[in-house]
């Protein structure tokens, strides 16, 4: 059971965070780390993220929130490439994190804001440099 949970956690993520993240992911992992990884792989890949209860773009924009209120930058980076993988739009990612600075405070609401238009910035980069 647990390997199925692995290998459907890997193929969501493949289809969440991209071929491209899950590869660098893997080739930055030791021993070390590896425990960590499975876990996550098994539990909130092949688990959750596969549970019939919310879309995968419900999911995402739940992320974004929880990320932001968390000031998780680096996390927040990694889902926001999942969020619009997702089908989430930046108009939506905006509006999260007013909602975030609403609840959760300004400074929270800024810093992901800030965080995210970096990300954008080089994420358009990144597809500028595909075509």
């Amino acid at each position: 059971m647990s390997k199925d949970l692995y290998q459907r956690g890997e193929e969501i993520r493949r289809e969440v965070l991209g071929e491209e993240y899950v590869r660098n992911s893997a080739a930055n992992t030791d021993a070390f780390s590896e425990p960590m990884r499975s876990f996550a792989i098994r539990n909130l890949w092949g688990e959750v993220w596969d549970r019939p209860g919310l879309d995968r773009r419900s999911r995402s924009l739940i992320n974004l929130a929880m990320l932001a209120a968390m000031d998780r930058p680096a996390e927040l980076k990694i889902h926001l490439r999942g969020a619009l993988n997702n089908g989430v739009t930046r108009q939506e990612i905006a509006e999260v994190f007013l909602q975030v600075a609403l609840y959760c405070g300004v400074p929270a609401g800024s810093e992901a804001t800030r965080t995210a238009k970096q990300f954008l910035a080089e994420y358009d980069a990144e597809q500028a440099a595909a075509r």
